[in-house]
This record gives C-alpha cells, structure tokens and sequence, in this order.
C-alpha cells in the first residue's frame, strides 16, 4: 500500500470527522433556536404576580396610554387578519396601547411635538401579552421576523411600539413607502430607493423618536423601543386583565 494512499485515507477520515462535527453543531444549534421557551430561565409573569412587582415597585407598572395622549390613533394590526400572520392574533375588539408608565410618558412627550407640526400618531402594536410570541414562534419559527421565546420581546416587556404618522388636516397615513409589517429590505431604515418624500417623513418619525429616548430598529421603520434593558420582566396578562388594571389609574 503506498504512502501517498495512506494519507488520502486520513485526510478523509479527518474531513469526515470535521463534516460530521459540524453536522452535529448545525442540527443542536437549529434544535436550541426552535425550542419553546424554557420558563425556568425566563422570568414571566402572570398578572398576580405582576400586581406583587408593581406593589413592590410602582415604577413598573402599565399604564394606558390612550388616557395620556387622547390624540392616538389605534389599529391594533394583530386585533384583525391584516398582518403578516393572516391571523387574529389579540381579542377582535383590543384597541389599547399599553405600556409601561416611563414609555407612555415618552411617547406623549413625541405626540407633543409632532401635533406642533401637524402630525398624529398612528399606532400598530404596543404590549404584546407573551403567549403571543409563542403562536407568531409557533406559526413562523424565524427569527429575522419574529422573536425567539427563549429571549421574549420588548413588546412583551411593555416597552416597544409599533407606529406611523398620520395627516392631522386630512386623517391620511403619511407615506413611509411600504405598509407595516413590510419585512423587504424596502423596509430598512438604510434604504435609499424611496422617493425623497418617503425618507423625509421617516426621518421627521425617527428623529423625533430618537429625541425623547426611543431607539429605531434598522429593519423596521414602524418599531421603536425605549433601551431599558433587563429592568422590565416579560408580561402575559391579558388586555382584559390589563384593562381591568388600568381601570383604576
């Protein structure tokens, strides 16, 4: 057997072994990013629970922000069969924005400025109760679009919102040059092929947004988040029980 077959036999066994590993590696990581969430390493709580950190600390508690800012537009996306779904993802009837109490002061304070310029805020999505991340990870399982269970969401923290701006003369979205839950690169902040009108109002939103603490996601012009990480827990009360909750603010 000569020496050069031997060392075409070992280098195959090596690469085999190197296929093989990262065959291995592959099917673990896909296995890690597709499983449900694990509840023993991720804090969410129920509403009693939630009643117990708020007594504890007042700060986190949620508040409806259509009492703060009478001016909202609500359209609930996921309340309706008009999203990326195809599905009714909330109650038919949910038209509340809730948030935590330091985000809705935030974006009252955007509303503001932006009735001083004409503009109203539309919103699309606000707290998202948890047990929905798990159906969008159920029915998607991708997370360039939707958030892993695992981590949880800042929607499920109370601490995002998904939004646009809307004619206060004549009740007409602005154009931000694709519909909501437009998940094309047309959608990208960075994106130069919209006509300048188009960037311009993106960047009235975003740069008003910015201003009052909020923090933009390339991918999605609609999305904004205040940056508070890790102090908000993940929430699965339901806008019934939320209701309820705020009732009494």
């Amino acid at each position: 057997m000569s020496q050069n077959f031997l060392n075409s036999i070992l280098t195959m066994t090596k690469y085999s072994h190197f296929t093989l590993l990262a065959l291995v590696l592959t099917l673990w990581l896909a296995k890690v990013n597709a499983q449900p969430a694990d509840r023993n390493r991720l804090q969410v709580l129920e509403k009693k629970a939630y009643q117990v950190a708020v007594n504890s600390d007042p700060t986190k508690r949620m508040v409806d922000a259509n009492k703060l800012i009478p001016s909202l537009i609500m359209e609930l996306r996921y309340a309706t069969r008009n999203n990326f779904t195809g599905k009714r993802m909330y109650p038919s009837l949910s038209n509340n924005c809730y948030l935590r109490e330091g985000v809705a002061l935030a974006l009252k304070a955007v509303s503001d400025s932006l009735l001083k310029k004409g503009f109203h805020l539309k919103i699309f999505d606000a707290y998202r109760p948890y047990a929905v991340t798990v159906r969008f990870w159920n029915l998607i399982r991708d997370p360039r679009y939707v958030a892993n269970p695992n981590l949880g969401s800042e929607h499920n923290r109370g601490t995002a919102v998904d939004l646009t701006l809307v004619d206060g003369h004549s009740g007409k979205e602005i154009d931000m040059g694709t519909d909501f839950d437009d998940f094309s690169e047309a959608a990208h902040h960075s994106y130069g092929g919209h006509k300048a009108e188009v960037l311009e109002n993106r960047k009235t939103l975003k740069e008003t947004m910015e201003h009052f603490g909020f923090k933009s996601l390339e991918t999605e012009w609609w999305h904004y988040s205040r940056p508070i990480p890790d102090r908000y827990p993940v929430l699965n009360v339901s806008f019934k029980a939320l209701a309820v909750l705020t009732a009494k603010d």
